[in-house]
C-alpha cells in the first residue's frame, strides 16, 4: 500500500515513524514531510494547505491512502476533493472538521444534542462583547478565536481588563486574522484538563485513549499559550470506567449528531475536557491528532496504524481492532528560545537523536541547509519522547536525558512536563 501523508510537524513524523512498521505498506510519500519524515519514505515538495498541488500529487503518485495530519487542510476541504476523486482518505469532511474550524458551531452542535460543555455566547462586535464582559466577575470566563488559530486564539482572563484586551486584539486588530472577527466567550470551567483520541467512523467510535499536554510556554503554567510545550500518556491518566463514561456520554453522541447533521465524521476525533465536580466536559473539539500528544501516543499504539486510517477510509472501523498497550509515555518539546514570540531559524542542530521504539526524537520544526546539516526551522523543533513499561517518571527521566542532549542555539524546553505523574 502507497501511502500519501500530509504534514510537516511533529505529528506528522510520529504517524510516518508508526506507519512505517506495518508490513501493509509499501512506500511512504510525505507533502511536503521534514528530515525526520525523510527517514521513512519520500518527501513531495507541496505545502499542507495547498489543496490544489495535493490533489494531482495523490494521483500521480497512485496514492492508496492519503492521511491528513494538520486541521487546516481538513476544514479548507482536501478530504473531500480527494474522496470525490475515490481515493481513500483518513480525514474528516470539512463539514465535519467544523467541529474545530469553528468554536461557535462546534458549541451549538453540543448545545443541541445535550453533550457537556460550559455556558457560551458568540460575539461580531466588540463593544457588546464588552458589555457581556462586564456584566461577570473577574476570573470567570474564557475569550476564543472562533476560528483556526493554530493553538493560540484562546485567553483565560484573570480580570475584566485582560478580557478585554482580548476581544479587541481579536476582533479589532486582527491579532489572528479571520479566525478573531468572530469570538466565542465562555463560562469558565475548573478542574484537571484531559484530551481523549479515538478514532471515528461515522457513528463507529474506537476503544478511547487519554494524554495530558502543557500549552504554555514556561514552567508552572506560566507565559503565552504555545501550540504545546510536552505531552504524556499513561493507563493510569483516565481509569476505563472514566474512558467508557466519556465515550458513552461525550464521543459517541457527538459522532451520532455529526451523522444526524450530514456529515459523518471520518478520522481521529479529539476531545479536550475538563473534569469539573459535575463530570467530563468539552472544551473543545479538534479533528485530528494533538500535537504533541500524538508523539508518546504512537508509542502505545499496539494495533496497524496503517489498518486503521485505511479502515476508517473505507467504513469497515467497527471490524477492525483498536488496541492501546500499558507502556507510559512522555514527549517534551524543544523550541525556540523565544517560542512562541518571534523567533530566528537556521541554527545548527547537534547531539544524539535516538531512533529506538522506546526512545525517539520526533522532527517537528527541522530543516536542511544548503550544506546539508540539520537546521532549526521552526519555534517547536523537536519533541524527546520516551516509553517505559514501568512508570511515567521512568520514561520521562528517559525523555528528558534526551532532551538535554540536544544542541542549537537558544534551544529551551519546560522542566516540569509529567512532573508527579504516574
Amino acid at each position: 500500500m502507497k501511502i500519501l501523508v500530509v504534514g510537516s510537524g511533529g505529528r506528522e513524523h510520529a504517524l510516518t515513524w508508526k506507519l512505517a512498521q506495518s508490513d501493509l505498506v509499501s512506500e511512504i510519500v510525505s507533502a511536503p514531510g521534514n528530515p525526520g519524515m525523510a527517514k521513512h519514505g519520500e518527501l513531495a515538495d507541496v505545502a499542507a494547505e495547498d489543496i490544489e498541488g495535493l490533489v494531482p500529487l495523490a494521483n500521480d503518485i497512485d496514492a492508496d491512502l492519503v492521511i491528513v495530519g494538520p486541521e487546516a487542510p481538513l476544514v479548507l476541504g482536501l478530504a473531500d476533493q480527494l474522496r470525490a476523486r475515490g481515493i481513500p482518505t483518513f480525514g474528516p469532511s470539512a463539514d465535519a472538521a467544523r467541529i474545530e474550524g469553528s468554536k461557535s458551531w462546534a458549541n451549538d452542535i453540543m448545545n443541541r444534542y445535550g453533550i457537556p460543555c460550559p455556558e457560551s455566547r458568540t460575539f461580531h462586535d466588540a463593544s457588546v462583547a464588552i458589555e457581556y464582559i462586564e456584566a461577570h466577575p473577574q476570573g470567570g470566563i474564557v475569550v476564543k478565536a472562533d476560528g483556526l488559530a493554530a493553538g493560540k486564539g484562546v485567553t483565560v482572563p484573570e480580570t475584566a481588563t485582560e478580557a478585554i484586551e482580548a476581544v479587541t486584539d481579536a476582533i479589532e486588530h486582527r491579532a489572528f486574522g479571520e479566525a478573531g472577527e468572530t469570538i466565542v466567550i465562555e463560562d469558565r470551567l475548573h478542574g484537571p484538563e484531559l484530551s481523549v483520541f479515538a478514532f471515528v467512523d461515522g457513528e463507529t467510535v474506537s476503544t478511547p485513549v487519554a494524554a495530558r499536554d502543557y500549552k504554555r510556554a514556561y514552567d508552572g503554567d506560566t507565559g503565552a499559550n504555545t501550540g504545546g510545550m510536552g505531552a504524556y500518556t499513561s493507563p493510569n491518566l483516565c481509569s476505563p470506567t472514566d474512558l467508557d463514561h466519556i465515550r458513552s456520554t461525550i464521543l459517541d453522541p457527538i459522532a451520532r449528531a455529526l451523522v444526524e447533521e450530514g456529515c459523518p465524521y471520518q478520522g481521529i476525533l479529539y476531545a479536550g475536557l475538563m473534569l469539573t465536580d459535575k463530570g467530563p466536559q468539552v472544551i473543545e473539539f479538534n479533528c485530528r491528532f494533538g500535537d504533541p500528544e500524538c508523539e508518546p501516543l504512537m508509542l502505545r499504539l499496539d494495533s496497524d496504524l496503517a489498518e486503521i486510517c485505511l479502515a476508517v477510509a473505507e467504513g469497515r472501523l467497527a471490524d477492525t481492532p483498536v488496541a492501546w498497550n500499558n507502556k507510559r509515555a512522555v514527549g517534551v518539546v524543544v523550541v525556540s528560545s523565544t517560542y512562541p514570540e518571534a523567533y530566528e531559524t537556521g541554527f545548527p542542530i547537534s547531539g544524539d537523536l535516538p531512533l529506538e521504539n522506546d526512545a525517539i526524537v520526533f522532527h517537528a520544526g527541522t530543516s536542511e541547509n544548503e550544506e546539508g546539516q540539520l537546521v532549526t526551522a521552526g519555534g517547536r523543533v523537536l519533541v524527546a519522547t520516551a516509553s517505559s513499561n514501568e512508570s511515567v517518571q521512568e520514561a520521562r527521566t528517559k525523555a528528558f536525558e534526551i532532551a538535554e542532549g540536544i544542541e542549537f542555539e537558544g534551544a529551551r524546553y519546560r522542566s516540569d512536563i509529567a512532573v508527579g505523574a504516574d
